[in-house]
């Protein structure tokens, strides 16, 4: 048995969390000792390589904007969205007194990327295509697409899915096929993106609502994948996957910037143009498929809002962060509506007062709460974090750190 290098170390968790970005420190940690057997490395090493650094080391903080026209009633009237300071960005206020145990909304996603589960259900037609409600038999299935085996629990579902499918059919835009294959086979968490672009490429040809929903998703917090990886993971990005996802999603979504087509199209090439007849503003086109400052920040943005269970949703999108937190999101409608979020409060919210979700699992302590909220880009300074602070040295972290999947479904209130 032998003791790598730090530079040996470093790349071989480089490769390795690129191959597997989905995974957490533990499972890393096994994971390597799986492919270098003669090694002797412990997790604790493990995650002195990939902590963050001192502050100063440490990436951008995520920006964000205010969603323009956003309708917050919609939702519930009991919360009002509020502009913090430039670092802390938006969050939303209780307009009302709200008692602990109540519902304070439900919401429907704004696009769905389901745990791969649930995706390789709704490819074999085991779940509903657009709310990923799981089907008892085929006497659920109500509803089909017209040119793919995709199905639907009702004809209200197919219907909804009209702003994101025609783009994602593999008969009606065959392109895609090739970047979900790769996407699957990788389990590589791009189908957020992927449904964003699909909806808003739709938006601006077929349901004309492209200034409401690119609204919605300028308004999401923001950080590059360049800065996450490195303030996550402190790892070096590996560019040529993202490179190789990037000309797949260019390849399937990208429709020539010019109303005369070249002549020397494609077949698939032609589909995607015919389906996508409307060329996007230059704004919207730049921030869709410029590599740097759209494909790369559109992946940071979706990994950053993601709820547990895949969604982004418009108004839960808002909730900022606390290790104590007063909300909780719960999907409870499992047989109709299995991707509806339900937000309750976990205690008396009296008006004026913000609303927090947690985004890491608030059962860790300090050092792993820290850890796990490199992710997000910043560093807590709740109450609670302040109090647990004094004392605590980073050689004294804790182990505990679960998988990135767990993260995210205790981050973000699934209990």
């Amino acid at each position: 048995m032998t003791s790598p290098s730090d530079e040996e170390l470093q790349r071989a968790l480089t490769e390795l969390k690129a191959a597997h970005p989905a995974l957490g420190i533990p499972k890393l940690h096994s994971r390597l000792r799986t492919d270098f057997p003669e090694w002797t490395v412990s997790e604790k090493r493990v995650r002195k390589l990939l902590a963050p650094k001192d502050a100063k080391d440490a990436a951008p903080h995520p920006t964000s904007q205010l969603v323009e026209g956003l309708n917050v009633a919609q939702w519930t009237p009991r919360v009002a969205v509020r502009v913090f300071d430039k670092k802390k960005g938006k969050g939303l206020i209780a307009t009302h007194k709200i008692a602990a145990g109540e519902t304070i909304w439900l919401e429907d996603p704004f696009i769905i990327a389901p745990e791969w589960e649930i995706y390789d259900k709704q490819r074999a037609g085991a779940a509903c295509a657009l709310c990923t409600t799981l089907f008892a038999g085929p006497a659920n299935v109500r509803a089909r697409c017209a040119y793919c085996p995709a199905a639907f629990c009702n004809a209200l579902c197919r219907k909804r899915a009209e702003k994101t499918h025609a783009v994602l059919c593999p008969a009606q835009n065959p392109a895609s096929m090739e970047l979900m294959r790769w996407v699957r086979t990788h389990e590589w968490m791009a189908t957020a993106l992927v449904q964003c672009t699909a909806r808003i490429l739709l938006a601006n040809t077929a349901s004309g609502t492209l200034n409401a929903d690119w609204a919605v998703v300028r308004g999401f917090a923001t950080l590059g994948m360049e800065d996450r990886a490195r303030y996550s993971f402190r790892s070096e990005p590996d560019r040529a996957t993202w490179k190789n996802a990037f000309e797949l999603y260019r390849r399937a979504f990208h429709r020539p910037q010019r109303e005369a087509l070249p002549k020397n199209l494609t077949d698939e090439e032609r589909k995607v143009a015919v389906l996508l007849h409307r060329p996007l503003p230059v704004e919207i086109e730049a921030a869709l498929f410029d590599y740097d400052t759209g494909f790369l920040r559109g992946l940071g943005r979706m990994s950053l809002n993601l709820e547990a269970h895949g969604g982004l949703y418009t108004l839960h999108a808002h909730l900022n962060h606390a290790c104590a937190p007063n909300v909780s999101v719960r999907h409870l409608d499992q047989r109709r509506a299995l991707s509806r979020i339900t937000v309750r409060a976990l205690v008396d919210i009296a008006p004026g007062q913000e609303l927090f979700i947690t985004y890491v699992d608030p059962a860790t302590g300090y050092g792993a709460r820290r850890n796990a909220l490199a992710a997000w880009g910043f560093e807590c300074a709740c109450k609670r974090c302040a109090e647990e602070v004094v004392g605590w040295k980073p050689e004294e972290a804790p182990e505990g750190l679960g998988d990135l999947e767990s993260e995210l479904k205790a981050g973000l209130g699934v209990m």
